[in-house]
């Protein structure tokens, strides 16, 4: 009898309640049907973020990664290693990255081919799709110090190569430190020559019409395995890819700093038993 009058009386609350969930719910779906972002963008200054880059200068991966384990995130933010470096310079280091994420996300289109057109056609064509269907909305974002990180529908899903010598030039230009994406790059031979650091999947070659349309830029990504959001700070090298949250950035970098020294101070005593010069990674 007890049991029996427990359910009665949960039954009775759960009916109690759900009329005024049924009479929201209208109203929540109509909201939700246009589309809702669950996860806010935030915004920084750039001096916020030039503080924050000076506090990771120097660091490698591996040190950060250290870093991450102090404050609990153990196995958080690194990349899957198929997101590797198109290059490597191993005296200078050159190929490493340290800087604040923009992001951008592309997706394979399902719109019909434009066929075989007339050259002029087929120009005006291309032209509007670049402009208008899968255009760089990022690049007014980017900043002394941006890392571009994109989500992009290349590699197993369309060969399409959307980051090449040109463009890329462009967004040095406006103070891109590196390129990051679980995507393709295409014109390799040129970006290896020109020396800005690509970490990517593969190698791609279409151009971006008719393959892949933008579907957000700065709201969260996820690239290899990774969540990216927008003013993360994305270190990169010769180990990986590696995204620290914002929130914790800065005392990620103090422990780093401390591992680095230490880890300088050990090898140049071993350097130096050995007989070895100095090189820049234990100055």
């Amino acid at each position: 009898m007890r049991i029996g009058r427990i359910l009665a009386i949960g039954i009775g609350m759960a009916l109690a309640v759900a009329p005024n969930a049924r009479a929201a719910a209208p109203e929540d779906a109509a909201a939700l049907r246009a589309g809702r972002n669950f996860i806010e963008t935030k915004v920084y200054t750039q001096e916020e973020d030039d503080r924050l880059i000076a506090a990771f200068e120097g660091l490698r991966v591996t040190d950060v990664t250290d870093g991450m384990d102090a404050v609990g995130l153990q196995n958080v933010g690194l990349m899957d290693a198929a997101i590797h470096p198109l290059w490597r310079d191993t005296e200078r280091f050159t190929h490493r990255i340290i800087g604040v994420a923009v992001t951008a996300r592309y997706v394979p289109t399902n719109r019909p081919p434009a066929g075989r057109l007339p050259v002029p056609e087929f120009r005006k064509w291309v032209g509007h799709w670049y402009g208008t269907i899968a255009p760089e909305a990022f690049a007014p974002l980017i900043r002394q110090g941006t890392v571009l990180v994109t989500d992009n529908a290349g590699g197993p899903y369309v060969d399409v190569g959307p980051i090449g010598s040109n463009n890329i030039m462009g967004w040095r230009v406006r103070g891109m430190v590196g390129v990051v994406t679980n995507g393709t790059a295409r014109d390799t031979d040129e970006i290896i020559n020109q020396k800005i650091p690509v970490y990517f999947r593969q190698i791609g070659r279409g151009i971006r019409p008719g393959r892949i349309e933008m579907e957000s830029v700065n709201r969260p990504v996820v690239v290899g395995g990774a969540l990216v959001r927008p003013g993360d700070i994305i270190v990169a090298d010769g180990d990986g890819v590696l995204v620290v949250p914002r929130a914790v950035a800065a005392d990620v970098a103090a422990y780093a700093q401390d591992v680095l020294k230490g880890d300088k101070e050990g090898r140049r005593g071993l350097y130096k038993k050995l007989g070895l010069p100095e090189d820049p990674s234990v100055k």
